[in-house]
């Protein structure tokens, strides 16, 4: 018998996953928190955060900044909330009201003979019963990829034009290619009714986008999430695909300023994933920007993204020395030379940052003393979109690959003062990893490490989550580290949640912020147990680290209130750019830190706590498949011990990879 049992700080005191669905339902409290484990050492390091008074926002600063040195970025791929924690207890999730006032919980489809039909959200399960009741596998940690398109995912919104809530009702329609008009579901190509009903192939995407996991295929990422600080109010900021939100981590926009002061410039705001910019013709062939096997061609880059960004912001007083190792200067940084006076101005000294990339230069999967770039993802590398960085001799190397990151966290390498790093995989992974599916094509398609469907494995994804953990809590970084691990966007899978709308493209369509993703901090100050409903975004993560190092709003930079102010006058819309200022709706991610650890009256969490022993990293598929059983964790749909949302009888999670799936008792690749 499971034993976790969940209680409010706030709101309902029954427990929600023991109930029938919508039997109960109160407005959000701030925090929720769950009872410890019975491990007498998580017992003896947990206490309840509304045990003692919150300070105010200048306190757990002055407090952050005396405990924290080193903030880390896990930087993961295309995943909604609902999608990886809609049953986690506690969280704003599928289960959390009653199905009709969940938006988007229960949508039409069109099945392959062209009748109109429903799906509703489910569990991907290990397994599928066939007619005559015999199991078939179903392998969840190895999924197709959705619509993430801006388009896609702004169809799949369905935002109420008056109120810009989002009706969530579209998302199974748009991977069939349909959208609704007028109450009619038309083809999105024509707007007109389709001419043939969906292939099989459209009809599981359709399934596939309403499909979630939780702790039996994911047990490392719940685990984080039980024992750390969830975020279930974290949103994207772009409606659209990676390589806008990959910018978004360290700009809070995807050129939404740029765009503002240059208007006919072609390319921004960024919707889509276009190759980064590809530098200087001065360049010297080292500051290139790496095109692997996998990534797009060098031939049509994107535009050279020139706004402020926290790599700016490093520069801190030293920026007039370190800019002028930029070799194309009055094109790069035309746009900020007002932010440079001002960063200048501040007197802060510089802080320490680094990006790691898997593939981005050589891995232990390539041959010695070649770096073949085969795992490198072009489009995901945020900083590469920009000239200042790209163009400077100084910026360029902070870009890394991502076995660079385990060496220079063993060998103490990271900057004494501290700093900020963001960690990212790739295509493959370098530990060997093969996904538990015996199928080849499944095998040879799924062997990425960054959580992206279509081509990682979720379980070889946490892997990499529980390698990075492991490396920084095995460092003396552990002791003065805030890690953040935070998702780019949904990949266009469901989420219930509204996003909150405050910008529009240049064609008046949503823009800014997208769907809800998921966000955990892990820390020796962390409060533990707990989910907090703080509003974040991407840019509450750029507020955490400019409150942290003493940087200026991004926002608050003179060239981007320049930014904001064209964008008023030219579109009539004041809040283009990133959300990280003081007064903004963002939060700063402060509700994660627990006040009695800070002040050293709670000891600090053990580096042991968060780690995971890489036994069980190793092992495939983690905790058996049975990690709700070892988390003693139920997921909010189990109702007395009975899983009320098991997957379509015609479910296939991979349509793209494995057409034809399920077949009952044989696999066809």
């Amino acid at each position: 018998m499971l034993r976790r049992t969940l209680r409010y700080a706030l709101g309902c005191a029954t427990c929600l996953w023991l109930m029938p669905p919508g039997s109960c339902h109160s407005a959000a409290p701030a925090l929720v928190t769950l009872q410890p484990p019975s491990s007498a050492l998580v017992g003896s390091l947990t206490r309840d955060p509304a045990a003692s008074p919150t300070p105010g926002d200048a306190e757990m600063l002055r407090l952050l900044r005396r405990r924290v040195k080193y903030v880390f970025v896990l930087f993961q791929e295309n995943r909604s909330f609902d999608s990886h924690f809609g049953t986690f207890p506690g969280a704003d999730g599928l289960y959390s009201q009653p199905a009709a006032r969940t938006p988007g919980f229960r949508q039409r489809m069109v099945d392959t003979d062209g009748s109109v039909t429903s799906i509703s959200p489910f569990l991907i399960t290990p397994t599928l019963l066939d007619p005559s009741g015999a199991p078939v596998p179903l392998y969840p940690a190895d999924t197709d990829s959705t619509d993430h398109t801006h388009d896609g995912i702004n169809n799949s919104l369905d935002l109420d034009s008056g109120t810009m809530l989002a009706r969530n009702d579209r998302y199974a329609l748009d991977e069939e290619g349909l959208t609704t008009q007028d109450g009619r579901i038309v083809s999105l190509a024509t707007g007109l009714p389709a001419a043939k009903p969906p292939s099989e192939k459209q009809k599981q995407r359709a399934e596939l986008v309403m499909a979630h996991l939780d702790c039996d295929t994911t047990p490392f990422l719940w685990r984080f999430a039980d024992r750390f600080v969830l975020f279930d109010n974290f949103y994207q900021t772009i409606i659209g695909p990676s390589s806008p939100n990959a910018v978004a981590m360290i700009a809070g926009q995807a050129g939404e300023t740029q765009w503002a002061l240059h208007p006919f410039l072609a390319g921004l705001p960024m919707l889509d994933d276009p190759p980064p910019y590809a530098g200087s013709l001065r360049d010297g062939a080292s500051l290139k920007p790496p095109f692997g096997t996998h990534g797009a061609s060098a031939a049509a880059p994107g535009p050279n993204h020139t706004y402020a960004t926290l790599p700016l912001s490093f520069m801190g007083r030293d920026i007039a020395q370190t800019i002028k190792a930029d070799q194309n200067p009055e094109f790069d940084l035309l746009d900020v030379q007002d932010d440079i006076r001002t960063i200048a101005s501040a007197r802060v000294r510089p802080t320490g940052w680094g990006w790691y990339q898997e593939g981005y230069d050589h891995e232990p999967t390539d041959p010695d003393g070649a770096a073949s770039h085969a795992t490198y993802i072009t489009h995901h590398n945020g900083p590469q979109y920009f000239g200042y960085i790209g163009d400077n001799t100084r910026l360029a190397s902070n870009l890394h690959g991502l076995a660079d990151f385990y060496a220079d966290v063993a060998a103490h390498r990271l900057p004494a003062k501290g700093g900020v790093f963001y960690v990212r995989g790739g295509y493959g992974n370098n530990d060997g990893l093969v996904p538990v599916d015996p199928s080849p094509a499944v095998r040879a398609a799924f062997a990425g490490s960054d959580d992206h469907p279509g081509y990682s494995d979720t379980q070889i994804a946490e892997s990499l989550l529980a390698d990075e953990v492991d490396a920084i809590a095995a460092s003396p970084y552990w002791a003065e580290s805030a890690i953040i691990i935070a998702y780019d966007e949904t990949d266009g899978l469901y989420d219930h949640r509204s996003p909150h709308i405050r910008e529009r493209d240049r064609y008046g369509n949503p823009l800014a912020a997208g769907p809800r993703i998921p966000a955990i901090v892990i820390s020796p100050f962390a409060r533990a147990h707990v989910v907090s409903h703080e509003y974040a975004e991407h840019s509450s993560v750029i507020k955490f680290i400019d409150a942290l190092f003493g940087l200026t709003p991004l926002s608050e930079l003179p060239d981007e209130r320049k930014g904001r102010a064209a964008g008023l006058r030219e579109f009539g819309q004041p809040d283009l750019g990133p959300a990280d200022g003081r007064d903004s709706e963002a939060g700063s991610l402060f509700s994660a830190f627990d006040p009695a650890r800070l002040q050293g009256s709670a000891p600090p969490l053990p580096a042991s706590y968060a780690m995971i022993p890489d036994s069980e990293i190793r092992q495939l598929p983690h905790d058996d498949g049975q990690g709700c059983r070892a988390l003693e964790i139920v997921p909010t749909d189990y109702v007395n011990g009975k899983l009320i949302d098991p997957p379509p009888a015609d479910f296939n999670p991979r349509p793209g990879t494995s057409p034809g799936i399920p077949s009952y008792g044989h696999w066809t690749p």
